[in-house]
């Protein structure tokens, strides 16, 4: 059954944090009341015969921390009896989960039993990525691509006085046009396993940020995986989200019932349960219309390496600063209303302040770990530590020479938005908050193209 000596294999473990949980991905506290549905991790492990790689999916919003990741990485590995630079640690990026990591100042060992969540998130990961290399079967593999229509959309507009704005609302008559690069392919590679299930990773690229509110979720990528599992009986499904940094679920022009499911946030974006499930099963759709016509691919050699790259910080200005600390002072003090700015303008402007006022005493620079996963002559894993505009994913698949480039978002580390050079002069939320100076997509993208190369 393909390669003789390549093999897959898939664990899923529950990671649901307990209530009282903190909620991130705003500039505003939330705590977990509820459970909508459980958060997940997916682990698929690969092997050749010589070497043995882990993937992991995990419901989180992400892992902080380049240091925190290597020490989870090297805890993983153990467990799972392979190399450290051959786990693959993805988060889905729900705004309905909790962070994990810390930051790192130093540090070398951070399980020490003092917090309960990233203790408990380290055992489960060692624990989904030991039980999915026991599960190791006969494999080959196959890839398709199909396309997910009018649930993902560029949301940096250009207006019409010439400002660009982050989610300017919908139906706004100022708006002029999007900025940007919109990716609609569903990228599905199907694992075909001897004896067992089979196993699906799909890939898509769009903010999990639809479902809002309290209660934890693991919004519409949860609900294309189960989706797709109740519509193939005994495929085990996994999904990678892609570069999403400026891409999310908001249509600013929507059509008749396009907004059923949906409703106002505090933030000028809508939001709903009922669309995330609708997402999902777009997603799900778009990968089970060719999941029976995947095209078959040579499953060996496994190859895999994490590298680390310096990209310089976006440091302010001194006579920035002032400004700054009163914009964080109000904030901290839970007077926005004094802050002359409302929604998502609002949210740009303290996560502005806050990035001038972390970076004001330094450092100069910043480590990346970039990921590498490579099945065979055809398929490959491209995995950025953080938030990339859609425009870096494609250019990396533009470098790359494997038929299928799966770039993921929030692997092995969450260091922030990776904006375009040009979004740096255009202004709007992910640039104005990024911790990275406007060399950053190149950066990255020059890294990844000679680690895939």
């Amino acid at each position: 059954m393909g390669d003789s000596s390549f093999k897959a294999g898939f664990a899923r473990v529950d990671i649901t944090p307990p209530l009282g949980t903190p909620i991130v991905g705003y500039f505003e506290e939330r705590r977990a009341k509820g459970i909508l549905d459980s958060l997940e991790a997916n682990a698929v492990a690969f092997s050749d015969g010589n070497g043995t790689a882990v993937v992991i999916a995990a419901d989180l919003l992400g892992i902080e921390g380049v240091a925190f990741n290597a020490s989870l990485r090297r805890r993983i590995a153990e467990a799972a009896g392979v190399r450290d630079d051959a786990v693959y640690v993805h988060c889905t990026h729900t705004h309905t989960g909790p962070g994990a990591g810390k930051a790192d100042k130093g540090r070398t060992d951070f399980f020490d039993g003092t917090d309960f969540y990233n203790e408990f998130l380290a055992t489960r990961l060692a624990d989904a990525a030991r039980l999915a290399v026991d599960d190791l079967a006969p494999a080959s593999l196959a890839i398709g691509f199909s396309e997910a229509k009018r649930i993902s959309f560029l949301r940096r507009y250009r207006m019409k006085d010439g400002s660009i704005r982050t989610n300017p609302g919908v139906n706004n008559p100022d708006i002029a046009e999007p900025i940007g690069a919109l990716d609609e392919t569903v990228r599905v590679l199907r694992a075909r396993r001897a004896g067992k299930g089979d196993i699906a990773i799909l890939n898509f690229a769009t903010h999990p940020d639809v479902v809002g509110g309290e209660m934890i979720s693991g919004d519409w990528p949860a609900f294309a995986r189960r989706i797709f599992e109740r519509a193939e009986p005994g495929v085990n499904c996994v999904f990678l989200n892609g570069a999403q940094g400026d891409v999310n679920h908001v249509c600013t022009d929507p059509r008749p019932g396009e907004r059923e499911g949906l409703h106002p946030d505090f933030d000028d974006v809508d939001r709903g349960y009922e669309h995330a499930r609708h997402m999902g099963r777009v997603v799900a759709a778009a990968a089970l219309s060719v999941w029976g016509k995947c095209e078959p691919v040579s499953a060996g050699p496994l190859r895999f390496g994490v590298r680390t790259i310096s990209v310089p910080a976006q440091r302010p200005a001194a006579d920035d600063l002032p400004k700054a600390r009163e914009y964080v002072r109000l904030h901290r003090e839970g007077r926005d209303a004094e802050i002359p700015f409302t929604g998502m303008a609002l949210t740009t402007v303290v996560a502005e302040a806050e990035r001038m006022l972390l970076l004001e005493n330094g450092p100069d620079s910043f480590a990346l770990p970039l990921s590498v996963l490579a099945l065979g002559d055809a398929v490959a894993l491209a995995g950025i530590p953080g938030e990339p505009f859609s425009e870096i994913g494609r250019a990396v698949r533009d470098s790359s020479p494997f038929r299928m480039t799966v770039c993921t978002c929030l692997t092995n580390g969450s260091c922030g938005y990776f904006p375009v050079a040009s979004a740096y002069a255009e202004g709007g939320y992910e640039a104005r908050s990024s911790i990275f100076a406007s060399t950053v997509a190149a950066d990255i993208v020059s890294g990844l193209a000679d680690m895939l190369g």
